[in-house]
């Protein structure tokens, strides 16, 4: 091979690598300023087995007791939940936000689980919208084809139930005690969580 041939291919080379550094570049930075398709990437990633919940295989085992503070959520409509009325159901809370890639990612999931349990009334699913703004997680609902209870917190909400870190999803049992706790997104609809849930309901 002769010097030019050499240097024609390690030309097209070095060529090819910018083309991929620069896409990956590109892929980064679209990552950082656009929530859905960094949501779409950690969709992916569910799909193949990534992000599972870690679920407690007894369910009988309590995390925390009840906080003794009963918080109060207002839905789309103003009617008021507190989760002392709520006693004698599972309570599955996930606290989000319409900007958080995460939320978005784990939301489909969520919806699946809400639909297998939407028509009993001893499971109940509350999706606090963190930034108390409904008209956007409304439409955010509306354009992701989701069908969920949308609800803001009315009174202060105990750390022991959200820190601070998007998404959050606690479960409470029927007593208010609180037996399954996630921060960052997480893939709900599957055989694992039904069965806790169900073991639950019990």
């Amino acid at each position: 091979m002769t010097d030019k041939s050499k240097g024609q291919k390690n030309s097209e080379w070095y060529s090819f690598s910018n083309v991929i550094a620069v896409a990956m570049a590109v892929f980064v930075i679209a990552m950082f300023f656009s929530p859905d398709l960094k949501a779409r990437v950690i969709q992916g990633l569910m799909y193949v087995g990534f992000f599972q919940p870690d679920i407690p295989a007894d369910a009988s085992i309590k995390m925390k007791q009840s906080t003794g503070m009963d918080v109060a959520f207002k839905d789309v409509n103003g009617a008021v939940v507190q989760l002392s009325d709520l006693k004698g159901k599972v309570v599955f809370i996930n606290f989000w936000a319409t900007w958080c890639p995460p939320c978005i990612a784990e939301m489909p999931s969520i919806d699946r689980l809400h639909k297998k349990y939407k028509k009993g009334e001893d499971v109940v699913f509350l999706l606090v919208d963190v930034d108390r703004n409904f008209r956007s997680s409304v439409e955010f609902m509306k354009q992701q084809k989701l069908d969920l209870p949308l609800y803001i917190a009315e009174t202060a909400i105990p750390v022991a139930y959200f820190s601070g870190s998007m998404p959050t999803t606690v479960i409470l049992d029927k007593a208010g005690n609180i037996v399954f706790q996630h921060i960052g997104a997480a893939d709900y609809d599957n055989t694992k969580v039904e069965s806790f849930i169900d073991q639950l309901r019990q």
